[in-house]
């Protein structure tokens, strides 16, 4: 095994180029680990506070005395607040850092955490609750963008090249990891209307942890020497030339709509699926079961895509053919969700849907970098989760408006009285029918060049060699390699 101490020899390129001459050693660092594990743990604790009250949303609009209108906004505001703080954060993590912004991210979501978990304790009055959840809540869609935006530019920065795809599945796949711990917990936790404060409570508690860890444990934006030749010039794009170069790209604005439409329904289909199940006589349990297995499918889905696509580098043919699957799914899961007493059927689709379609988001934030390439992945990305969340609020708002009151519900498990008693039959087939038209647009109109890899390629005749360091107690050394 190689010893990760010591630095391997250095190879000179036959003709040295003057640019690439501080490139001629590319080193990788053991503390990228440490960052990577701390942005996974923020990102999952995120995405729990994000869909906290999605699986239990009829106990906690009971709890709060709301409707399940307002009990969606719980989530739906994540998507309101980060359509223009993504701006923000773009320029953020291609301009101040990686550092800044997790641990500005990290203070943001402990905030919050506290302050819902404030806002439902018995000396609140009770009209007071919403408003000072929502305050809460309000913190942690703050966080949101800050967190979400960095597995691309972790893995650019941190990673060498045949770890990139695989580093951002494991960041990217943290955040509906946290989705599973919401979906399966909150019912198990809640069970009655009076356990909403202790699950809060202890969705608290991980958030004030991982805040301490990203403020003490993270001290560099970016290691002393970069792990590969398009690390260096990561951020080579202004800002705003990058959003310019961005708007004129064909295949980006492609994968900007098509995708971002992808988000939004894998947005929808977690924050609504409690409420699409319960009328058709599914409990909350089997409700949350279906969303743990939507991505514990999901993250081995992508597990599995991470590491082909690392090897072949084939980003567009994996997004595709992936993205096919994952709308037959979502048309099978808007037949099977609408029958009575077809739980299997149900879970088998939901596993499907997971499999095929979450996998896919970390392959095409890769693609994304690799069809806009030299703009910052920052910026590159981060267009495309705006795109996915303003599409989000779009088709959450029109499918809770094809609802149709239902006369009678007699095999409905819902607990809200009348608002609950809605007939998603309609809705589920929209969102079904939009999930098809935009895989079709993509799979027939999306072309592109892999730029960045393209780049790489031309930066020598031979690939620099790649070292290892273990310099974990030494985060700001800029010694020259030996």
């Amino acid at each position: 095994m190689e010893n990760e101490d010591n630095i391997s020899d250095v190879v000179v390129p036959s003709k040295p180029n003057p640019i690439l001459e501080k490139l001629l050693v590319f080193k990788v660092y053991k503390r990228r680990w440490f960052i990577l594990f701390v942005l996974c743990l923020l990102n999952c604790s995120n995405s729990m506070l994000w869909l906290t009250f999605a699986p239990v949303a009829d106990q906690s609009a009971q709890f709060m005395g709301i409707t399940l209108d307002q009990i969606n906004w719980l989530s739906i505001i994540y998507m309101v607040v980060a359509i223009p703080l993504s701006f923000g954060t773009t320029w953020m993590l291609d301009t101040l850092g990686l550092r800044i912004t997790l641990v500005l991210g990290s203070w943001l979501n402990m905030l919050g955490a506290v302050l819902r978990f404030v806002g439902v304790l018995g000396s609140i009055p009770s009209a007071a609750k919403f408003p000072v959840v929502m305050g809460g809540q309000t913190l942690c869609a703050l966080a949101q963008p800050l967190v979400i935006f960095t597995p691309t530019k972790l893995a650019a920065l941190w990673f060498p090249e045949h770890q990139r795809a695989t580093a951002n599945m494991i960041a990217s796949m943290s955040n509906p990891l946290g989705i599973l711990v919401a979906s399966i917990f909150s019912p198990m936790i809640v069970g009655t209307t009076n356990n909403i404060p202790s699950l809060l409570f202890i969705y608290a508690v991980p958030a004030a942890i991982i805040c301490f860890l990203a403020t003490v444990g993270i001290r560099d934006s970016a290691p002393p020497t970069p792990p590969s030749a398009s690390a260096e010039s990561s951020n080579s794009e202004p800002f705003l030339g990058g959003i310019k170069l961005l708007l004129k790209n064909k295949a980006y604005m492609i994968l900007l709509l098509c995708f971002g439409s992808g988000i939004a329904v894998f947005t929808c289909f977690s924050t609504l699926l409690e409420q699409i199940m319960c009328v058709r006589g599914y409990t909350n349990d089997f409700a949350g079961l279906c969303g743990g297995l939507f991505i514990v499918f999901g993250i081995v889905g992508a597990g599995f895509l991470g590491l082909y696509v690392d090897k072949t580098k084939k980003f567009t043919e994996a997004t595709k053919v992936n993205m096919c699957l994952s709308a037959l799914a979502c048309i099978a899961f808007s037949v099977v969700s609408q029958m009575r007493n077809q739980g299997i059927a149900v879970a088998v689709v939901c596993s499907l849907f997971g499999f095929f379609g979450f996998s896919i988001y970390p392959v095409a934030m890769e693609l994304s970098v690799e069809c806009s390439y030299p703009v910052g992945e920052a910026t590159s990305a981060g267009l495309i989760f705006i795109s996915g969340q303003i599409q989000s609020v779009i088709y959450i708002l029109l499918l809770q408006g094809l609802t149709k009151q239902m006369a009678d519900s007699p095999f409905s498990t819902c607990s809200a009285g009348g608002d609950a008693a809605l007939s998603w039959r309609v809705p589920v087939l929209v969102m079904a029918g939009l999930c098809s038209v935009f895989t079709c647009c993509f799979a027939i109109f999306f072309h592109t060049e892999y730029r960045r890899l393209d780049a790489e390629a031309q930066a020598g005749g031979k690939k620099p060699t790649l070292t290892t360091c273990n310099n974990s107690n030494k985060p700001n050394s800029d010694d020259p390699p030996n």
